[in-house]
Formats: C-alpha cells, structure tokens, sequence
C-alpha cells in the first residue's frame, strides 16, 4: 500500500472505517466463492483485499485506543 493511500485511510473516522471494512469482507467473501467456483483465478487480488482488510482494522485500534487513553 502506498502511503499516500495510507495517509487516506487515518484521516477518516472510525464509522466510515468500519464501514469500509464491512464492504470489503462482503467482496472477499464473492471472491472466495468465484475463485473455489472456478469463475476466478485472481488470487493476487483476494491477497491484497485481505492486507487492506487488515491495515484498516489496525488503524480502528489505534484510533479506538487513542479515544480511550485520551
């Protein structure tokens, strides 16, 4: 991920975190299924949904423990 993207992500708020990470679960779900189905052989794009899936719950952490250390 390029930081510029990165950057992106932290400014946004925990709802729209959450959020995108609902919608992203909901695509590696289709691409789960295209790919076992046979419909898919883009491994390399579930890969990277699954590193995006993961930055964006790390940075709901760090801004969930930021709001109660406050």
């Amino acid at each position: 991920m390029k930081k510029d993207a990165l950057e992106q992500i932290k400014k946004k708020d925990v709802h729209e975190l959450q959020q995108a990470v609902a919608d992203m679960k909901e695509k590696s779900s289709r691409l789960r299924f295209d790919l076992k189905s046979g419909k898919t052989a883009n491994v390399k794009e579930l890969r990277a949904l699954r590193k995006d899936i993961a930055t964006h719950l790390t940075t709901i952490s760090d801004k969930l423990k930021s709001q109660n250390g406050k």
